[in-house]
């Protein structure tokens, strides 16, 4: 069940959907009130999250399916905006990503993702669920001054 003003994204696995998940996150964070900066962490965390979702998870498979939901929690007068991104891949425990600040890794050219998904974010959570990975990441709303 969608939870209630919730705007919800599903489409295979393709890097082509990226600018179009980009256009809506951008729209979906502005009217939640979002400025500028916290929209362009968001937007940077959701963006890493769905290619990790077609590249790790579901391993570049046009045939799998990436879900995307935006929903401001409560529904009405939000204090906060839940992304959630699930894939249908095969998982993989969060505490056995390499830390990207490791000095064997940082001259990498990739691990960074998650890193920076939870710097941008207030509260982020990675699962798994039955048929793939979830990540559900919180940005809290600022109060009007």
């Amino acid at each position: 069940m969608i939870p209630p003003h919730t705007v919800r994204l599903e489409f295979n696995s393709a890097f082509d959907m990226l600018d179009f998940v980009q256009v809506v996150c951008d729209h979906v964070g502005r009217e939640a009130g979002l400025d500028d900066d916290q929209l362009h962490f968001v937007s940077v965390a959701v963006r890493e999250s769905v290619v990790n979702a077609i590249k790790h998870g579901n391993k570049n498979d046009p045939g799998k399916r990436v879900i995307v939901e935006f929903s401001p929690v409560p529904p009405h007068a939000a204090d906060e905006l839940v992304i959630r991104i699930e894939d249908q891949g095969e998982g993989f425990v969060p505490e056995e990503v390499a830390d990207p600040l490791a000095p064997e890794n940082i001259l990498k050219s990739s691990g960074r993702g998650i890193f920076l998904i939870r710097n941008f974010m207030d509260e982020t959570v990675l699962k798994k669920v039955p048929g793939g990975m979830e990540i559900r990441m919180v940005k809290k709303l600022k109060a009007d001054a």
